[in-house]
């Protein structure tokens, strides 16, 4: 595993692109405050930059450092959850600018994945997850379901849990600023 972190932080630290095992399913990534590496997931993608992308953080200092308020409740929600859970945050900091949603928000997950939270850690900055398909296609359930236009299309893939079978999408809410909590996804 070890090498394998050290390939995809060579890669990220170029502004290239990884195909990463994630907590949930097999995604595209880069680093999250290298607005041209971001531009290169969206191109490859062929995803309108309207629709925003999750990062991934390994711990709640570093979400601190790119989100300017973390509510409470928060803490507790994500304490318990049960499966993967995404937050969108108002006012993200310190980002790649057209990873930001049209709302001044954007999408955080504390990542439990060994793999993931070692690269994140290493990397000491938050990186890009979003779904390792074209963006009018269903997300793949296995690495053996990756387009090869993917495949092709990043810098580097990682050479683990190839066989594993993708969990599902993270749960996604959103908190909207009268302290109530949306479900966008579950």
């Amino acid at each position: 595993m070890i090498a394998e972190i050290n390939k995809c932080l060579d890669t990220l630290k170029k502004g290239g692109l990884i195909l990463y095992p994630t907590d949930t399913i097999w995604g595209i990534g880069c680093d999250a405050t290298n607005a041209e590496a971001v531009e290169k997931i969206y191109s490859l993608k062929k995803r309108p930059e309207s629709k925003s992308m999750i990062c991934l953080v390994c711990d709640f200092k570093m979400l601190n450092q790119y989100v300017e308020e973390i509510p409470e409740v928060i803490y507790d929600l994500l304490k318990y959850a049960v499966k993967p859970t995404t937050i969108i945050y108002d006012r993200p900091l310190h980002i790649a600018e057209n990873l930001i949603a049209e709302d001044n928000s954007l999408a955080f997950r504390v990542v439990k994945d060994p793999f993931c939270n070692q690269l994140i850690r290493k990397l000491k900055r938050p990186i890009v997850s979003t779904s390792g398909n074209l963006s009018d296609k269903t997300a793949p359930n296995n690495f053996q379901e990756i387009s090869t236009v993917i495949l092709e299309g990043v810098d580097y893939v990682v050479n683990l849990q190839r066989n594993k079978k993708s969990a599902k999408p993270s749960t996604i809410i959103k908190l909207k600023t009268d302290g109530t909590v949306q479900i966008i996804r579950k």
